[in-house]
């Protein structure tokens, strides 16, 4: 469907909107517009009157939920004074109000889908929602990216290619048990030590040494950096108040951190409006960790579906994706000129 359609078609024949909402994007991006008029609007529109039915049901459930809620309670205590009628009226309101919103929810992952897969397949990525455990996730936990878990829960798992370099993409949450005793009985617990998005880029080309650059003050920092690895002090005093790096070859610390690597990892992390970026080189990979709420989702579905602002931000992700890799493939082809290839 996408082939000649989107071939034909010429710029004057795109919806200003379109066109809008596109514009500024990389130069390999510029098909996309005709992508999203031809193949992914149409798609999204198909499912328009399901979505003004989902969301009128979810509003009339939760102003119904609610109403319940506030009402029950307030005349459990006014007339009997019983809390526990009270909070029963509580769980029963906020019960009705979830349940009136399980077809909206339902169609945000259907509205996903139509959503990431055109996307990942133009750039023939796979794309899998419900991974299971992702095995990098061993290398991130060992440079120090994420902290010890006993829980996991992975999503979104995007693997691909970029100009040689082979990519990576996932979000993980992850919990640690937490136990505390009281009197006779040990109670266990389960806290959220990280959720966000990691990232494994493999360059098939080994680094001459190991960095890792980190954020936060925590065990890595607390002791100096991992075993064999110095504390690395670099040109730029913007970059060494943000982050503290820690390498095996001080060379190639500078060689890779320049101000356009720095800036890259930047636009990574305010594009994913996360925070706490962290990342790592080792082998011939580069490690990422950004903390960050869930990307590649529909957005609001109390609005149009076929709003290509929502297709917009997905792009915007997959950008600051490549910048990066690419300004990380510039910067090691730089350091092989001057130094030669690593043994």
């Amino acid at each position: 469907m996408t082939g000649n359609t989107e071939h034909t078609m010429s710029d004057a024949e795109l919806d200003r909107d379109i066109m809008d909402a596109f514009a500024g994007l990389p130069e390999d991006f510029n098909r996309f517009a005709r992508l999203y008029q031809t193949d992914i609007r149409p798609a999204l529109q198909a499912r328009e009157g399901e979505r003004i039915k989902a969301a009128d049901t979810a509003t009339k459930s939760w102003v119904g939920g609610i109403a319940l809620a506030v009402v029950g309670a307030g005349a459990a205590m006014y007339f009997w004074n019983l809390p526990q009628l009270a909070i029963a009226a509580g769980v029963i309101g906020l019960a009705i109000g979830g349940i009136g919103s399980m077809p909206l929810q339902r169609l945000s992952g259907q509205a996903k889908a139509l959503l990431v897969r055109p996307i990942a397949e133009s750039f023939a990525l796979n794309f899998n929602e419900k991974p299971g455990p992702v095995g990098s996730i061993g290398e991130h936990r060992r440079l120090g990216l994420v902290p010890k878990y006993h829980r996991s829960k992975f999503e979104d798992l995007l693997t691909g290619e970029r100009n040689g370099v082979d990519f990576e993409f996932f979000e993980a949450n992850l919990k640690e048990r937490r136990r505390r005793r009281s009197g006779n009985s040990t109670r266990t617990t389960y806290v959220t030590v990280f959720d966000g998005q990691l990232l494994r880029f493999d360059f098939h080309k080994r680094f001459f040494g190991e960095t890792v650059v980190t954020r936060d003050a925590g065990w890595f920092n607390a002791f100096g950096g991992r075993r064999g690895m110095d504390r690395a002090r670099l040109e730029d005093p913007t970059f060494e108040k943000a982050f503290e790096v820690y390498t095996t070859d001080q060379v190639e610390a500078r060689f890779l951190l320049t101000p356009d690597m720095m800036q890259a990892v930047n636009d990574l992390e305010r594009t994913f409006r996360g925070k706490g970026l962290r990342f790592a080189f080792s082998g011939q990979e580069m490690f990422i960790a950004v903390e960050g709420a869930d990307l590649f989702e529909p957005g609001s579905l109390f609005k149009p579906l076929d709003n290509p602002i929502r297709v917009r931000e997905l792009l915007d992700d997959f950008a600051a994706v490549f910048l990066l890799i690419d300004t990380v493939s510039r910067r090691r082809a730089a350091e092989e000129t001057e130094r030669g290839t690593p043994e």
